[in-house]
């Protein structure tokens, strides 16, 4: 995986292969960042990534000049990488927290700019992270909750949803707290 842009643009990121890990492809990262180019701006952004994994999202955010990055994951493996990428790369706008999703979601409350979810495909309460981020109000006002999803699940039903796009096997369900 690389970095797309920002300050390491280009930057490969080597992720040890026993991580339980399924990164979102460079294709589709280059998709979603092209999106985002045009709907926020980076620099006084608040990012909790989701299922944070090896971190692809979170470094991302961070080389484009997010404020503030939390990246949450259950996997401790996953998170020491991040952590030592990071620092490695002098990002100190990345925080970590081990921790399950959504019992985080549940006891969270501080709105974020943006937030992305890349759950496993087959994740069965999939939809739940929908519900949990708009029931405990964390996003801010014109906030974006992405949420990373295979073929087989559809959230288009979901309230404030905005529109999915599909880059190969990946799609991205964009939905805004603005929204009704």
């Amino acid at each position: 995986m690389r970095i797309i842009g920002g300050t390491y643009k280009g930057k490969q990121i080597i992720a040890p292969k026993n991580l339980p890990v399924r990164p979102t492809t460079d294709f589709a990262k280059e998709g979603l960042f092209n999106i985002l180019n045009h709907k926020i701006d980076f620099d006084e952004l608040t990012v909790l990534d989701l299922f944070c994994g090896t971190g692809n999202i979170s470094l991302e955010f961070a080389s484009r000049g997010a404020k503030k990055i939390y990246a949450i994951d259950k996997h401790s493996p996953c998170l020491f990488f991040l952590k030592d990428t990071a620092k490695a790369l002098k990002l100190n706008s990345i925080f970590t927290d081990r921790a399950d999703v959504f019992k985080y979601l549940e006891k969270s409350a501080t709105p974020m700019d943006l937030i992305f979810a890349d759950p496993p495909y087959e994740l069965a309460n999939i939809e739940m992270i929908h519900e949990l981020v708009f029931k405990n109000n964390l996003l801010k006002k014109d906030g974006i909750l992405i949420i990373e999803h295979g073929p087989k699940t559809d959230l288009s039903s979901r309230t404030n949803y905005i529109e999915t796009r599909k880059y190969g096997n990946v799609h991205f369900s964009f939905f805004n707290e603005s929204q009704n």
